[in-house]
């Protein structure tokens, strides 16, 4: 029981100081912020053109055997 708890405890341990993670995270943050300040600059006019855009798209791919 005592080694299962250490282990545990080096397990919980090792994932609370590794760090190789974080810069994803960030970038993550940083390109959802983006995409919502550009949601609320662009006016609602602009909106349905980059849906027809990107239905085309969608097509296109589902065209391709």
């Amino acid at each position: 029981m005592l080694m299962n708890l250490t282990t545990a405890f080096r397990v919980y341990r090792g994932l609370i100081l590794d760090r190789r993670g974080q810069d994803l995270v960030e970038y993550a943050l940083m390109a959802a912020s983006i995409a919502v300040a550009a949601g609320a600059i662009f006016p609602t006019t602009i909106a349905p053109s980059i849906s027809a855009i990107f239905s085309k798209v969608v097509s296109s791919f589902n065209a391709t055997p």
